[in-house]
């Protein structure tokens, strides 16, 4: 138990009795169970979860290698539909001289 031998124990059991008292030694052994108790349950739910949230997260790793081997034909299809999205995307380039030209134009006429 926490790498404590019967002899640490025992000497740990001594002391506490010798500090505490014989009339408060059983509420505070029992105190301390209870804490231990409550510590290990703890433990064990945040280890549950933890194994829990990596099986989760090796299930969707394994569907997605699943789904890359069963439809490899999305996987090329994906980078062509970014390029045909990217090139529809882009605005028309206009010239820039086309607003100057026209107001200079203007100014020649007046």
């Amino acid at each position: 138990m926490f790498g404590i031998g019967t002899t640490e124990l025992l000497v740990i059991l001594v002391v506490a009795l010798i500090v505490i008292g014989p009339s408060k030694l059983p509420d505070v052994m029992r105190t301390i169970g209870k804490g231990l108790a409550e510590f290990r349950r703890v433990s064990t739910d945040v280890k549950s979860t933890l194994e829990a949230e990596v099986q989760r997260a090796e299930d969707t790793k394994r569907k997605e290698e699943a789904k890359k081997e069963l439809f490899p034909e999305k996987e090329a299809a994906v980078p062509e539909a970014a390029a045909q999205a990217a090139k529809v995307d882009t605005p028309a380039e206009t010239p820039a001289e086309t607003p100057a030209a026209s107001g200079a134009a203007g100014k020649q006429t007046a």
